[in-house]
């Protein structure tokens, strides 16, 4: 729960598609890197460009798996751990902001 998590803003989450991605990884699990791009509305560049960095910070697995149609691999993303607690430690962080904390 986001309110039980120490506050900590975090730079790498707080950009706005970072952190969109963040929040639907939170609400929904596991999803298609397809799904994502286009739920944000952002190209293939942008949507990789944001979750390698996510990956590189550990916030976020990559996992390619068959089932794209013609041979194609699906990337599928979910947030780690240390992913989920960075996100919820931002959100609070920024609850504490909003109330002028």
């Amino acid at each position: 729960m986001t309110d039980a998590m120490e506050p900590k803003f975090d730079d790498v989450i707080h950009a706005p598609i970072r952190l969109r991605i963040c929040g639907m990884l939170e609400a929904y699990g596991t999803l298609r890197f397809d799904a994502l791009r286009d739920t944000l509305d952002v190209s293939d560049a942008t949507c990789s460009k944001h979750l390698k960095t996510l990956a590189d910070h550990g916030y976020v697995t990559l996992t390619k798996k068959a089932g794209g149609g013609k041979g194609y691999k699906v990337t599928w993303v979910r947030l780690t751990d240390d992913g989920l607690r960075a996100f919820q430690g931002h959100v609070a962080a920024l609850k504490r902001i909003i109330a002028g904390e």
